[in-house]
């Protein structure tokens, strides 16, 4: 693990979207804290591991890509954009084949080099949009 936390996000986030999820053992503590509800995913790191096991069987090339990253003290703030296509049913929705991208923020407390919480937020809705599972709103 390395002593750089902007360095860990990247590599976590280079590491999920190549699909290897075994960084989440390498980069997140035992005891973390996921303070993003998703419905059926436990709030530790098992259910960090459930979760982008999920997206990335639905949306085989999930893509996390950070654009900045701001640390003070023991916090972390990531600008972030989630892209992937839509290749298996995700949420009870068959597989669309569009493509998404949507914007995200995570905010990440760093301990001993490691992660031991996050909240974040990204734009379902769009998301959601994007997939054709919600109308997008008539343009004016």
């Amino acid at each position: 693990m390395s002593d750089d936390p902007k360095a860990a996000v990247q590599r976590f986030y280079d590491a999920v979207s190549a699909g290897d999820l075994d960084v989440i053992d390498e980069v997140l503590t035992d005891d973390f804290i996921e303070h993003e509800e998703f419905p059926g995913i436990e709030p530790n790191k098992q259910g960090v591991k459930q979760f982008f096991a999920l997206f990335r069987t639905s949306f085989p090339d999930l893509r996390l890509d950070a654009h900045e990253i701001v640390l003070e003290d023991d916090l972390m703030c990531i600008r972030c954009t989630m892209s992937g296509t839509h290749e298996a049913e995700f949420m009870g929705l068959p597989a669309t084949h569009r493509r998404f991208e949507v914007e995200g923020i995570d905010m990440v407390r760093v301990r001993d080099g490691r992660f031991s919480e996050h909240w974040g937020v990204f734009d379902s809705l769009a998301m959601m949009q994007q997939l054709g599972a919600i109308p997008e709103p008539a343009r004016a």
